[in-house]
């Protein structure tokens, strides 16, 4: 019964953390293709089409609550991520844990093209 409601398969997914889908939603981020903003909007040339709803995470390291987050976000088919907040519980250990939550949306406009980064940015 176990096998048949899928239960195996989300395990083995949970148990790697997802690493490899966290590493793609990094670079799809980093290249300005998927972009996380506090606002309720994106900007004038792209519009909100459709909300996919509330994504989160949380974790004792940042980076990992967020691009979580984002990939949570990727998943379900988003092309943005508004409304972003971030929060830190603080421990009397010292540690910390970060939580991080927005609204998935997939705009009306497509996303821009794939553009290549640049190798290395010239100072000015």
């Amino acid at each position: 019964m176990f096998f048949l409601l899928g239960g195996d398969r989300k395990k083995k997914i949970a148990q790697n953390g997802g690493t490899a889908n966290i590493e793609r939603v990094k670079e799809i981020f980093q290249s300005g293709r998927f972009p996380v903003v506090t606002t309720q909007c994106l900007d004038e040339t792209r519009k909100v089409g459709k909300v996919l709803g509330l994504v989160a995470c949380r974790g004792y390291d940042s980076e990992q609550a967020f691009f979580g987050m984002a990939a949570r976000a990727v998943n379900k088919g988003a092309h943005a991520i508004i409304g972003y907040q971030e929060n830190v519980a603080f421990h009397p250990d010292g540690s910390k844990f970060f939580t991080c939550y927005g609204t998935a949306v997939q705009c009306e406009t497509p996303p821009p093209p794939r553009r290549a980064l640049p190798e290395r940015l010239e100072s000015a």
